[in-house]
């Protein structure tokens, strides 16, 4: 049993499109929303309503749906100085967004009140308290955020107290206590909410941002210290360096520190599905290295971590991976063991015993290779084609006995091959584009499943002067059949070169499982 619910306010679509280079259509929005509702967060914070017609138009779009769990939430500021709260656009905004949830910040830092914002102490009270209650007034459950709270009361706690609790008083639902310049360590975050967690009586939360890379331990911190509300951003992005990162956040209150958090275990499965999402909508790569859900999350190189995960996992990890819908990865480098081939056999249906001879031979080979440029934890296909060879599992389909590529001025590329005894040219967009249609036409006529692969990323790395040798390029090329992908590598101090070789061990691999080992037919019945 969970001890105590916190809840959420995801931010991605309002504070998290702050960011640089970061921007979301209406229906990116759209999107995002529905998908943050089946997650099952608390409160989706749409936008700022008086500040642009996209944000105003979002939440007109939204009302066409019918969210299971989440609440939209609109954003503004205490209304400003010189108005009375029956003029303000900010606040009227909000309630002509027609929604159920307001998000109002306002100073809590005295440097603001009187530098920046130019009122006195007192005036900026009696901003806070007028703004909320005009809200309230109209039925609306309001979420406060201090700005700046946590600077504000190391300058002057007395001020910042006095700020929350004017804001408590005008009838706020939630006081969300915000590291604006995210350069609050988490010792001090805990001690300052803490404290005023003691001074109030209405629920508080936590608004941190990641300037000093503390984003996400701010906010365990502040839950630890007894705020009940977090907010944050899908990938934690945001301001400057971002905002906390939910997808931290989350399976961490969970699994860590037993809360009750959106749907529980059942919100978890989700989390890299939603990261992945929203890194897809703004067009940026996933980060492999995040936390719980990247690539490499559970990722395990070293030969004596892997022995060890494949006996008990627990021993290198420190959750099921599969509780947050990510998987258990093994890589095959120079650093691996046996071990490593080991697992990846066992997917393949091949099981050996780590001290075989032909483990060893095989994984000699590839460190010779690795030390000559080659990268095999980014192209794991060539390996394991290395040790089906030395195992004996290895079939010859591909037998490529000549190719050659010519240029054109149109900036076409004609490619010549002759495989399997078969010639067969083909005209392309660039060279490796150009040999991959040649090859593909002269295997396909034995191999017609071949037609089923794409190659669905290309990379060209220099990884320097290799030792005792010229300089060479690495190829990683990634294909999938719509069902498994799988990557290549080819090293040579020509990039066409490297290239044909990635090429021609992609195919190779695709041949191998599905004509001498069978996997993917086991694969595709499942």
């Amino acid at each position: 049993m969970f001890k105590k619910s916190v809840e959420i306010l995801d931010t991605t679509l309002r504070d998290g499109s702050q960011g640089a280079n970061i921007s979301f259509t209406l229906n990116d929005k759209i999107k995002i929303a529905l998908m943050l509702d089946e997650l099952g967060v608390d409160y989706i914070e749409g936008g700022w309503p008086g500040s642009n017609p996209k944000d105003e138009e979002f939440f007109k779009e939204i009302k066409k749906y019918s969210l299971s769990k989440a609440k939209i939430a609109a954003f503004g500021s205490t209304k400003r100085k010189d108005l009375s709260i029956y003029d303000d656009p900010s606040l009227n905004s909000i309630i002509k967004a027609d929604v159920d949830v307001a998000v109002l910040f306002g100073k809590s830092w005295s440097l603001h009140v009187t530098d920046v914002l130019k009122v006195s102490k007192e005036e900026n009270l009696d901003i806070v308290y007028d703004s909320i209650a005009y809200l309230k007034s109209h039925g609306l459950k309001v979420i406060f955020d201090a700005e700046h709270f946590y600077q504000g009361f190391k300058e002057d706690p007395d001020y910042a107290l006095s700020v929350v609790k004017a804001a408590e008083s005008a009838g706020a639902d939630v006081i969300t206590l915000a590291d604006t310049n995210g350069g609050t360590p988490p010792f001090e975050i805990y001690e300052i909410t803490k404290k005023v967690r003691e001074t109030l009586h209405v629920k508080i939360g936590i608004h941190a941002h990641n300037d000093i890379g503390c984003a996400v331990a701010n906010s365990l911190m502040a839950v630890k210290a007894g705020a009940r509300h977090v907010q944050g951003t899908i990938n934690g992005i945001g301001e400057r360096t971002g905002n906390a990162d939910l997808i931290q956040i989350i399976p961490t209150l969970i699994l860590k520190m037993n809360l009750n958090v959106l749907n529980g275990y059942q919100s978890l499965k989700k989390l890299r599905e939603v990261s992945r999402l929203v890194y897809e909508i703004l067009g940026i790569p996933p980060n492999p290295y995040q936390p719980y859900v990247g690539d490499n999350a559970f990722a395990h190189k070293a030969g004596v971590h892997v022995d060890a995960v494949m006996k008990v996992p627990r021993a290198y990890e420190h959750i099921d991976p599969s509780l947050v819908g990510n998987d258990r990865k093994f890589v095959i480098s120079e650093l691996s063991g046996t071990a490593n081939l080991v697992s990846y056999l066992q997917k393949l249906g091949i099981i050996v015993d780590k001290k075989d001879e032909r483990l060893r031979k095989a994984l000699n080979k590839i460190k010779e290779l690795e030390a000559k440029g080659y990268s095999f934890d980014v192209g794991p296909a060539s390996a394991i084609l290395i040790a089906l060879k030395e195992l004996g599992y290895y079939e010859n389909y591909i037998n490529l006995e000549y190719w050659k590529v010519i240029n054109e001025n149109s900036g076409l590329s004609i490619g010549i091959v002759k495989v399997n005894s078969q010639l067969e040219v083909a005209e392309g967009v660039g060279p490796v584009n150009a040999i991959d249609k040649a090859l593909r036409m002269a295997l396909q006529r034995v191999f017609p499943e071949i037609s089923n692969v794409k190659l669905i990323d290309y990379r060209v790395i220099l990884p320097g002067e290799i030792k005792n040798t010229e300089s060479v390029v690495r190829v990683t090329i990634e294909f999938t059949d719509g069902k498994i992908n799988w990557r290549t590598e080819g090293v040579s101090k020509s990039v066409i070169e490297a290239s044909v070789m990635a090429l021609i061990d992609g195919l190779d691999y695709y041949l191998q499982l599905k004509k001498r080992l069978k996997v993917l037919d086991n694969i595709y019945s499942m």
